[in-house]
């Protein structure tokens, strides 16, 4: 092909991607459309690799379907819908790392040895630990379904009773769903810490979350280098 001209095949094999996924790209809005030549044939230039070069950085830091709404927005001409966009998985971002060092600070609080050997005279109701954490009673109940914690009963009323330890283990259960866990997630994590009586077993999975959220900054960073050089070469 002549300078500045590109086949769907060359923009595909930078990308290690299919010829179809290049034109399934276009039609998503990812990439601007293309000329066609007098026979039909698809005309891509420089600045469609570019835009191909932003979306691949753009996709890690903010997921496939972000990433989408942004590189349309910037093919629109909305270029302010675009950089909300971003905002908003920055903000996503620090909350995150807000909810990553809540949980850090629950887990060393819950688990200091004051509070592990404390007798039950500070056993609650559903009711009351509901109100504290600002949840339902049916979201507590929904966690003892799902085998998180096994609060006993009442032997007069039958009313669920809560022991200091099922009270630390509702906080970092409450904590660790903040933080975008499963339940089935949590409820091995919580079974280590009533067996091995500390922070350690879960030191490991603070740290692989702390690791993920890096990455997710960094690959933000390297999202905003080539969607700053697409919006260049666009202007």
């Amino acid at each position: 092909m002549g300078s500045g001209r590109l086949r769907p095949v060359d923009l595909a094999r930078a990308q290690g991607l299919s010829t179809q996924a290049i034109r399934n790209y276009e039609e998503a809005g990812i990439l601007p459309a293309a000329e066609r030549t007098p026979t039909g044939y698809r005309v891509y230039t420089p600045l469609h690799a570019e835009a191909l070069r932003a979306f691949a950085a753009l996709v890690p830091a903010h997921g496939h379907q972000t990433a989408t709404a942004i590189m349309r927005a910037v093919n629109d001409n909305a270029v302010a819908a675009a950089l909300a966009l971003v905002d908003a998985s920055h903000a996503q971002l620090l909350e995150d790392r807000m909810t990553l060092d809540l949980v850090d600070k629950a887990l060393r609080d819950l688990t200091s040895p004051h509070l592990r050997g404390s007798p039950p005279t500070g056993a609650m109701f559903i009711g009351p630990l509901a109100r504290q954490l600002r949840i339902r009673p049916a979201t507590l109940r929904k966690w003892e379904q799902a085998g998180l914690i096994t609060p006993d009963r009442d032997p007069e009323t039958g009313y669920r009773v809560y022991t200091p330890d099922d009270v630390r283990d509702v906080h970092l259960a409450h904590q660790l769903r903040r933080g975008g866990y499963l339940l089935s997630q949590i409820a091995p994590l919580l079974a280590q810490v009533r067996t091995a009586g500390g922070l350690a077993p879960l030191e490991a999975t603070l740290g692989d979350w702390r690791d993920r959220l890096t990455q997710r900054g960094r690959a933000m960073l390297a999202g905003a280098a080539e969607l700053n050089s697409y919006l260049t070469h666009r202007e």
